[in-house]
């Protein structure tokens, strides 16, 4: 039995977020990792994903403008990038940062064997018995959520993982689904080389966002040579030669691999849960100050997508950071600051979650959209604007397509969401962050005044469009 002030199950980038805020505290903090320490970002997800996305969106844009000739991309040069972002699948430089910290690793798995005990068993067999003055934390993150085709294996799948690190493009490839991994990985591979066929079980694409910028990368992907499909599914599949896909509308495709992006699943399966009256395998859910209710001694957090409040790596580091001044001052018989917006209190997950979807166009929101606000009942008033009559859109990309949303509180008078759909919105994306987070009145953001001939003059088209429009056409209740 070995004791420390802290146990971090998990060494992703929110694994180690909590660590690193827990051991800065002066916690004795250790952290288990059965695979590479940095996680599913560092290797594969968004570090490798957007290794992969940039080149591609950098030449589309390349072959628009005047005076450039990009000429064909060179995929080997690529996949060499990739590899270089996600550190050659090497997590020595990651080991390092943990030791500077002053934050003991454990390889191996680790799960709970009672209150404030983890039990890790390492690639030998060996059990090495951990006990938490304080806290154990839980970021063991998400893996691919796979749908209930028969004989899996002998199918032999991508998922997010395979997507993110081949190294040959394959001619054919198939993708199942019609979410943010399923649309980005097919504008990778399609630009890379293969002809892409994505089959979509819904009528659209991305259906937690904006409607109207679903409808623009819809398009870009068709445009691209997507063969995009949907109200289709997958009936039947099996591997000889290549993939043969039976679909439900009776066609048969065939495809060199087929990529499942069908969602995500918490990886909580094997983590003990059942020694501390939790259920295994299910979501882990979590309070605003990430303790995990139902546990008696408010010792046990779920920080990060196991929680699944925010499927989004930079949303986990902000449970982190919280988490961890949660755990440093009850150690410490500290008051909490529960309040919204407080140091211990998880409020952004609720309001102020930004997302950026890296396809062509991109598309950038944060807080709520116009579904959200309906679901919850929410009176706003909805403003568009069509991005491409920015003057920075024009310096940006010749024939440049895009649009803005923003959602506002017409009570308080203050935006609630926004959207940005177009190329180089990720950039408008923190400015909208800042603006709710911050509650900024539209009085006031009249004196933001943007840059001429910026994408970010959108801000000011989007107020005076608010102010001329009369009132009962504004609202999208």
């Amino acid at each position: 039995m070995r004791i420390f002030d802290v146990v971090v199950i998990g060494a992703g980038p929110v694994g180690e977020n909590v660590a690193g805020r827990t051991a800065a505290a002066g916690l004795n903090t250790v952290i288990v990792e059965a695979e590479l320490v940095g996680g599913e970002c560092s290797y594969w997800a968004c570090e490798p994903s957007k290794a992969l996305l940039r080149p591609v969106l950098l030449h589309a844009e390349a072959r628009g403008m005047p005076g450039l000739d990009p000429g064909p991309l060179d995929v080997q040069a690529v996949l060499r990038h990739r590899d270089r972002m996600s550190g050659d699948w090497n997590d020595q430089s990651q080991v390092q940062w943990l030791e500077q910290e002053g934050i003991t690793l454990i390889r191996g798995h680790g799960r709970l064997s009672g209150p404030r005990t983890v039990e890790v068993t390492g690639a030998d067999g060996a059990v090495l018995r951990l006990s938490a003055r304080h806290a154990v934390a839980i970021c063991t993150g998400t893996r691919a959520a796979l749908p209930p085709l028969p004989d899996l294996a002998a199918l032999r799948p991508w998922t997010s993982r395979e997507a993110t690190s081949a190294t040959q493009v394959p001619s054919r490839l198939a993708i199942v689904g019609g979410g943010v991994v399923a649309v980005e990985m097919a504008t990778a591979w399609q630009a890379l080389g293969s002809q892409v066929t994505l089959l979509v079980r819904e009528s659209g694409l991305l259906a937690r966002m904006e409607r109207f910028a679903a409808d623009l990368v819809t398009d870009a992907l068709r445009a691209s040579g997507v063969d995009v499909r949907f109200d289709t599914t997958v009936t039947a599949a099996t591997r000889g030669a290549d993939v043969r896909l039976e679909l439900s509308g009776g066609e048969v495709l065939h495809a060199d691999e087929l990529l499942l992006a069908t969602g995500r699943a918490p990886r909580t399966d094997d983590l003990g849960l059942e020694t501390v009256g939790l259920r295994p395998g299910a979501w882990l859910p979590s309070d605003d100050t990430y303790t995990v209710p139902g546990v008696t001694g408010d010792w046990l957090y779920a920080v990060g997508d196991v929680n699944q409040r925010a499927l989004l790596t930079h949303q986990g580091k902000y449970q982190a950071r919280i988490a961890g001044a949660v755990i440093a001052d009850r150690a410490r018989n500290h008051t909490l600051d529960r309040g919204p917006w407080g140091r211990h209190t998880g409020t952004a997950d609720h309001a102020a979650v930004p997302q950026v979807l890296f396809t062509d166009p991109e598309v950038a929101s944060v807080g709520l959209t116009t579904d959200d606000a309906a679901r919850l009942g929410r009176d706003v008033d909805i403003v568009d604007y069509d991005l491409g009559l920015v003057a920075g859109a024009h310096q940006h990309s010749p024939g440049y397509r895009g649009r803005a949303r923003i959602l506002l509180d017409p009570e308080r008078g203050t935006v609630v969401g926004a959207t940005f759909a177009g190329r180089g919105v990720a950039e408008l994306l923190q400015s909208a962050t800042f603006a709710i987070t911050g509650e900024i009145p539209l009085d006031r953001l009249w004196h933001a005044v943007p840059a001429f001939p910026t994408l970010s003059e959108v801000w000011l088209r989007l107020l005076e469009t608010y102010r001329d429009t009369p009132a009962s056409l504004r609202s999208g209740r």
